[in-house]
């Protein structure tokens, strides 16, 4: 018997509540949250407002994450306290499940759409290939119900909900004899960040959506604001679902060129001897420039990375306006993917200029702190280069066991310092922050690279001290230090 077997009888009892029907359709790092958010979903009395089943593909990833959401357990390692008691108090409540049984959309009356949209990298440009929303979207026309509504929180390029699922959605709905508009269209893009603030980045965040018809922004209105802090966190609407795929765009877009335009000044820090982010906290100080970025290890993650191309995408592709280029979006991911080496170069300085033959221990393998999620993440891009070299390396992190990319193990406890010749500090996790260096190292001098400011100016200084050669990205040498 399988998983989904083992599901049959919960899942009828959830169906059967009396209560309105939540489907999630996927559940990976965003599905998985937002099914938890709108699980603890109350009426005034208290009680849930919904049914809520998470749906995935009956593969082994898919299983995985149906087995651990109906065990009331995260499929995703994190440090956010808050999501793993919503997920126990869903459990207890008994309104959340989840399935690989796409039958089940036959039942819902809102489904949220949350599955993968990947650029193609191989294509001679950046390509986003549509089957598999394609794929979703007429699993979904063949079963939602007259009055169903569909919101898509998937990050997408501009103009898909009109150009690419609006038309889809209706040609599924008339093969079936029913009106090509029956089902209601919104998008409201998911602002989600794991870590530790992982659950109120959904339920204490402001979100913004829009529907391809007015009634159907008003159901999506409807819905998120029983979800969500709207008290605190006002929802916007905005004019068209294009409009709202754009705002996601944007927001990523900018980060990720703010996050690249730092690149080039942490160059300039280290060539002259300052330390940026001394700098850029002063900087912060004035409230317009409140969020500005700093030099680091890499930019990773599902979003940052490739978020920045749709635009070109959607341009090309979806309105046939090839004119129209986006070159700071380009080169912000081509600067930001190249991040890493930086750090490697400064590991090859320290080293006597190659790496060969070399011991590395890299502290931190997800793309940030506090969550394990490796894809995209900039330590692979650190690992291939270094391995090429020659250098052994020997990831570690307090959340990642496995490396899926790179299909191997990852250390979870601390190895003796005295087996590596250099130690890199990738982020910030707390893990790192509060090593007790002169225990952990015992003597040995190794070369230690801080390549995301993990390091405090003492624990850079208590380095220096113990004979330990180190650099850090975005610092150049004073007087009086040495590298």
């Amino acid at each position: 018997m399988n998983v989904c077997e083992t599901l049959a009888a919960p899942l009828d009892a959830l169906l059967g509540a009396g209560r309105p029907v939540v489907c999630v359709q996927g559940l990976g790092f965003v599905g998985s949250a937002m099914a938890i958010a709108v699980a603890n979903a109350r009426g005034a009395d208290g009680r849930p407002l919904y049914s809520v089943v998470g749906v995935d593909l009956p593969n082994e990833a898919g299983r995985h994450r149906i087995a651990s959401i109906a065990a009331g357990e995260m499929p995703f390692p994190g440090a956010d306290s808050e999501l793993d008691q919503a997920l126990a108090r869903a459990h207890e409540a008994g309104n959340l499940t989840a399935t690989d049984d796409a039958e089940v959309f036959a039942r819902a009356d809102v489904v949220l759409v949350d599955i993968n949209l990947d650029i193609d990298w191989s294509a001679p440009q950046p390509e986003v290939r549509f089957a598999a929303m394609q794929r979703a979207v007429d699993a979904l026309a063949a079963r939602l119900n007259p009055g169903a509504l569909v919101i898509v929180e998937t990050t997408v390029p501009p103009g898909t909900c009109e150009r690419v699922i609006a038309p889809r959605l209706a040609a599924g709905l008339e093969a079936r004899g029913l009106a090509p508009d029956s089902v209601r269209l919104a998008h409201s893009y998911e602002r989600v960040m794991p870590g530790a603030q992982y659950y109120n980045s959904i339920v204490n965040y402001w979100r913004v959506y829009a529907g391809t018809t007015p009634e159907a922004a008003d159901a999506c209105e409807r819905f998120l604001s029983t979800v969500i802090n709207v008290a605190d966190y006002p929802l916007t609407r905005l004019g068209s679902t294009t409009a709202s795929e754009t705002a996601k765009v944007l927001e990523n877009s900018y980060r990720a060129v703010t996050i690249a335009f730092m690149e080039e000044w942490g160059r300039f820090a280290e060539a002259v001897g300052i330390d940026m982010f001394e700098i850029v906290n002063a900087v912060r100080m004035r409230p317009t420039h409140a969020n500005m970025r700093q030099p680091g290890f890499g930019v990773g993650g599902y979003c940052l990375t490739k978020d920045p191309l749709f635009a070109a995408v959607a341009a090309r592709t979806l309105f046939e306006r090839a004119d129209l280029s986006f070159p700071f979006c380009t080169e912000a991911v081509r600067t930001n993917a190249a991040m890493p080496l930086v750090a490697l170069d400064k590991l090859r300085g320290l080293l006597g200029g190659a790496l060969a033959g070399k011991r590395i221990l890299l502290l931190g393998i997800s793309y940030r702190e506090d969550v394990g999620d490796t894809r995209y993440s900039p330590a692979q891009t650190f690992v291939e280069a270094a391995e090429r070299e020659g250098a052994e390396v020997t990831p570690h992190d307090p959340l990642v066991t496995w490396w899926e990319e790179l299909g191997r193990p990852v250390r979870g406890s601390l190895p003796d310092a005295d087996g590596f010749d250099a130690v890199v500090f990738t982020q910030g996790s707390p893990a790192y922050r509060g090593i007790d260096l002169a225990d952990w190292l015992k003597g040995a001098a190794v070369a230690v690279v801080d390549a995301n400011n993990v390091l405090t100016d003492d624990q850079r200084r208590q380095l220096r001290d113990l004979g330990c050669r180190i650099t850090s990205v975005g610092r150049g040498i004073t007087m009086g230090e040495t590298c």
